[in-house]
């Protein structure tokens, strides 16, 4: 396998509110949003004739043969380290070691792809050139809060500044450096934030479950978003089906996942 660039395997480590009026979102939450450059992705070559290919820059389609049949990008800077690679697919995505860490013919074509797709970040990310499906939306947009971590994400979502994405993990502790998505910077700063939480009152079906869900990083704020989703515990229970949000990044709510507005008192600073 050739490396054209790589980065080192990622260690193994162990009541709703809705969206306010128009008024109401101006008070709480101030300035206007702007775009955030993006971050490109880093690279690993396959030998020609390979099932999969690791990704090559943002021109991916620089880094396949004409035989291969699959590009797996990943992006170091949004990995959150879940584990989900090295746990789904060990023999591909090598944890702990130095230098190159995707193997893509450890595995099955079918398994490479059903691992990278449960990757909570969007870390890794494939494109097929075999005539199959790419990833899909899924059926139900989902917001899940991990406990003492990130908001992750799983839609057809459009992330201001960021393009259109379908896996994201988003920083709810207010202290990530790569915002707006997470870094691991929740550890450092011991954020306690539950998984869990109950049923408040917007429970009833929605009449659309999937469809475009849009998050903008409002300055010095919350995120707003806008479209339907659920939102749901690390457990999987939900608590809430809405089809607007605001939902907290500061860290400070007493209300989380959603905003309260203690991001004003907290003297929180984050750009749109």
């Amino acid at each position: 396998m050739e490396i054209s660039k790589t980065q080192d395997a990622p260690e193994i480590a162990a009541a709703p509110v809705p969206l306010p009026s128009a008024a109401r979102r101006r008070l709480l939450l101030g300035g206007s949003a702007a775009g955030i450059a993006g971050m490109a992705p880093v690279a690993v070559q396959a030998q020609q004739g390979s099932d999969v290919a690791a990704a090559a820059g943002e021109d991916i389609s620089s880094a396949n043969g004409t035989r291969n049949k699959v590009t797996i990008t990943f992006d170091g800077k949004r990995c959150i380290h879940a584990r989900y690679c090295v746990l789904g697919a060990p023999a591909v995505f090598l944890a702990n070691v130095k230098g190159p860490w995707i193997k893509p013919d450890g595995d099955s074509l079918e398994n490479v792809l059903h691992t990278v797709r449960q990757c909570p970040s969007g870390a890794l990310t494939y494109k097929r050139h075999d005539g199959g499906p790419d990833e899909k939306p899924p059926p139900v947009n989902l917001v899940r809060m991990r406990e003492n971590g990130p908001l992750a994400v799983h839609a057809d979502l459009q992330l201001k500044g960021k393009g259109s994405l379908q896996r994201a993990t988003l920083c709810r502790c207010g202290a990530s450096k790569t915002k707006p998505y997470c870094d691991g910077s929740h550890k450092a700063a011991k954020f306690m934030a539950s998984g869990e939480a109950q049923a408040g009152p917007d429970m009833k079906a929605l009449p659309k479950r999937d469809g475009k869900l849009s998050i903008e990083p409002l300055q010095d704020g919350p995120y707003a978003v806008t479209g339907s989703m659920e939102v749901v515990t690390g457990t999987g229970a939900t608590i809430a089906r809405v089809t607007q949000a605001i939902l907290c990044r500061c860290g400070q709510s007493k209300n989380k996942p959603f905003c309260d507005g203690s991001h004003v008192a907290a003297g929180f600073k984050a750009s749109a």
